[in-house]
């Protein structure tokens, strides 16, 4: 009989790994928190030269984005319509996701050590028994 992945490695490590990693990386991203500062009038792009500052918010990204979506809606063949359209929700999508900040809650050295040996212990474990002996 072979063991996990086909291997002889064995299938309690693989069991073990896997709880262990599954539970670790649970109490990870539980205890990372998530915040975005993305609104209308918010800077998504700077840009400086010639003595000048220019700041694009995500609400200017929207006008190039409604005059795609009517040229597009007109013509579907447009091709300058499919470019704003296409541009402006790349834009956006990058504007969202950059607005995005990451922070860890507030935890003792004992709950980060814990987390940490269960995640990558339990990953450790998980990739053993895919090896085989």
């Amino acid at each position: 009989m072979r063991g996990a992945g086909g291997t002889s490695g064995g299938i309690g490590l693989f069991f073990i790994g896997l709880i262990m990693m599954c539970g670790g990386f649970y109490l990870l991203f539980n205890a990372i928190s998530v915040r975005s500062t993305f609104g209308m009038g918010v800077g998504l792009y700077n840009f400086s030269g010639w003595g000048a500052n220019v700041t694009i918010t995500n609400g200017m990204v929207m006008i190039p984005f409604m005059f795609g979506i009517g040229l597009v809606f007109y013509d579907g063949k447009n091709i300058i319509g499919w470019i704003l359209f296409v541009g402006s929700l790349v834009a956006l999508i990058f504007g969202v996701i950059t607005s995005i900040h990451f922070s860890l809650k507030a935890m003792s050295a004992f709950d980060l050590i814990t987390i940490l040996v269960l995640a990558v212990g339990g990953l450790g474990l998980f990739l053993r028994s895919l090896k085989s002996f």
